[in-house]
């Protein structure tokens, strides 16, 4: 995940620390992924312990951010996505979504975590007809990241922007603001905004997350409906609107969905592409 830091740095310049829990391996832990350390599962551990939510969190913006892409992909017609706040590769990453349905389809992944850059190959086996890239880049500079996107994406045409679960790591709202801002200005009319984030309610959660801001991690801002639905400020939200992320288009399923505290949406930017 992209980190808040207080300077601009070179992340990949640094050793991977496996004496601080870290919020990538934590949530690939939670995914059931084999990339983490002791560390990390025990921070794991003990946030789900005070909120067992958690694990189902984890799923639920996963399987959001595939039925998101889906979407994209298909009905809505786009052919690039900008994934930023990338995370460690899991089953059905962003590309392999998109090209599913549309085998030209162009993707950047964006990321500054040094264990994220050592698995980038995993990320980047794009098919013939389409186009990976991933950028070593803090979400918080976002002319940095537009600047190197244009490697691999026309950002005269329109383009799909992933926050998955990413701006909590930015702890003042004004900043995270101003960060999906700078990334969506600079991209043409017919582009959309898929984010999700986590909503601060239930007192389980909030302890969980006031905990897991003791461990050494990097914290991870919770924050309210209406600041998660500011994010979409000046775009059309497309059906269902902002909703539980289970909530947005879910799939065909036998048993119901599980409740979760985050919040997701997705959103076109308007006038003609």
């Amino acid at each position: 995940m992209t980190e808040d830091r207080p300077a601009r740095e070179v992340p990949s310049s640094q050793k991977i620390d496996t004496t601080v829990p870290h919020s990538a391996r934590i949530w690939n832990y939670w995914l059931g992924g084999k990339d983490h350390y002791p560390v990390d599962r025990a921070a794991g551990d003990t946030y789900r312990e005070i909120y067992p939510g958690i694990v189902d969190t984890a799923r639920a913006g996963r399987y959001f951010m595939a039925r998101a892409v889906r979407y994209l992909a298909g009905e809505a017609g786009v052919r690039q996505f900008l994934d930023v706040g990338t995370g460690l590769p899991a089953v059905d990453n962003t590309h392999e979504i998109a090209q599913r349905v549309a085998p030209e389809c162009r993707i950047v992944y964006v990321d500054n975590d040094p264990l994220v850059l050592a698995h980038a190959r995993a990320l980047l086996t794009s098919r013939p007809e389409g186009a990976c890239d991933y950028i070593d880049a803090d979400m918080r500079f976002p002319d940095d990241i537009l600047k190197a996107a244009t490697r691999t994406l026309d950002l005269t045409r329109p383009v799909a922007l992933l926050l998955i679960g990413v701006l909590g790591h930015i702890s003042d709202y004004g900043t995270a603001r101003a960060v999906v801002r700078g990334l969506l200005d600079a991209l043409p009319p017919g582009s959309y905004l898929a984010l999700a984030d986590s909503a601060r309610v239930g007192d389980a959660h909030i302890a969980a997350a006031e905990s897991y801001a003791e461990t050494g991690a990097v914290p991870y801002q919770l924050r309210s409906a209406a600041e998660i639905a500011g994010f979409f400020d000046g775009l059309d939200l497309l059906p269902p609107g902002i909703v539980p992320v289970p909530e947005w288009r879910p799939d065909p399923a036998p048993f119901p969905a599980v409740h979760v505290d985050t919040l997701g949406g997705v959103a076109r930017k308007p006038g003609d592409p």
